[in-house]
This record gives C-alpha cells, structure tokens and sequence, in this order.
C-alpha cells in the first residue's frame, strides 16, 4: 500500500514539473511566438522571390534595362502597393501576377515588411563570359 501511494505522488511531481511550465506561459510569450512564426513564414515565402530577385531581394541579372526590381530595402508601403496590384490585375506583367495571386494580402504585407528590412547590397552586374573557339 505504502509504495503504490509513494508511485502515485511522484507521477504527480513528475506531471507537474512538465505541465507546469506549459501552463505558467504569459502573454508576451505567446505574442513573442506568434510574432516568430510570422517572421519565419515571411521569410519562407521570401525563399521563392529569391530566384528572380536574389537572395534577400538583392536581385543580379545581365543588364540594368532587364534586371528584375531588388526588393532589399524597398519602402513596405510602395512594395505593398504593387503587389496588391499585381494580384488585383491592374499592374502589368509577365509571371508577377501569377505569383501575387498566390499570396493572402497577409502575405503580402508580411514580405513587405521583411524585405524593408533587408539590406540592399548594390546593383551586381553580370558579366558575360567569353568561351575559347577551340577545345582542347
């Protein structure tokens, strides 16, 4: 009888020490963590802008007349604007449009808010390459 009753209390301190903790959680914790899934979300959605317009926005391409827009530092607002109108159809484009209507308007600002943010590195240019005529 003894140890079934000694058992009994030390699942009770065990489940305590884990549930607890859990249940101690404040709300700036749960703000805290809402705000970092918010940033990993952008970020992951900003993963797919990176094949056109570079890694963090920072876009390189052949020519300044065809470069795609580097959205580093670009003003969240003006950003905003443009995709909205992308997704609306009332700006534009070739595959833009396609992406924007992808996104919730959430989204939207969320990556506009994530590539404000962004440091932009400056304009890299490509410069082609010259192959030998001959080989070898």
């Amino acid at each position: 009888m003894h140890h079934n009753k000694l058992q009994k209390i030390f699942i009770a301190l065990i489940a305590s020490s884990v549930i607890w903790p859990l249940l101690a959680q404040t709300a700036e914790d749960v703000v805290v963590s809402a705000a970092q899934n918010s940033d990993l979300h952008a970020r992951v959605l900003a993963a797919s802008c990176a094949a056109c317009h570079g890694t963090n926005g920072n876009a390189v391409t052949g020519s300044n007349e065809n470069r795609n827009a580097i959205l580093a530092g670009r003003d969240a607002n003006d950003f905003t604007t443009i995709m909205l109108g992308f997704k609306n159809g009332s700006r534009e484009a070739t595959v833009m449009h396609h992406h924007a209507k992808g996104l919730t308007e959430d989204e939207i600002r969320q990556l506009a808010v994530y590539f404000s943010k962004q440091k932009p590195t400056g304009a890299v240019l490509l410069k082609p390459q010259t192959l030998k005529a001959y080989h070898e």
